[in-house]
């Protein structure tokens, strides 16, 4: 039995969704894309020697170019890997922002290794800020 173009299509969608998400961040509210950590980091990094600067607060890349900071250490944050998948989800944009200041975003994330969840900015200071 021969499947019809559109059903081997169909059939294959569902293992490349996710691959084209890994490439882009969520750009609608609601919207989750699926992803890896890069880098686990402190906030703050030493100017001279690069080393990460304890009791900054925590920083996460992840391989679509996504990055979330946090002021505080946030333990979740800690207890991830690099390599780690994860689900990355736009939960909210703010308003009202200057022309090209993107700055402010606020993104869930969800390790799929540990099953816990962080809500952090996508940087320091929202649209407008310092």
């Amino acid at each position: 039995m021969t499947l019809p173009r559109f059903a081997f299509t169909a059939l294959l969608l569902p293992l490349a969704a996710p691959a084209l998400a890994a490439e882009s961040l969520p750009t609608r509210v609601g919207d989750c894309v699926a992803t890896t950590i890069t880098a686990i980091e402190t906030r703050l990094q030493d100017d001279t020697t690069h080393e990460a600067v304890p009791g900054s607060g925590s920083a996460v890349r992840f391989a679509n170019g996504g990055y979330q900071v946090s002021y505080d250490t946030v333990p979740e944050i800690e207890e991830s890997k690099k390599g780690d998948k994860v689900r990355l989800c736009l939960v909210s944009t703010p308003q009202d922002c200057p022309k090209g200041d993107e700055r402010g975003k606020i993104y869930r994330t969800t390790n799929q290794r540990t099953k816990k969840s962080w809500k952090l900015p996508d940087s320091e200071h929202t649209c407008g800020g310092a």
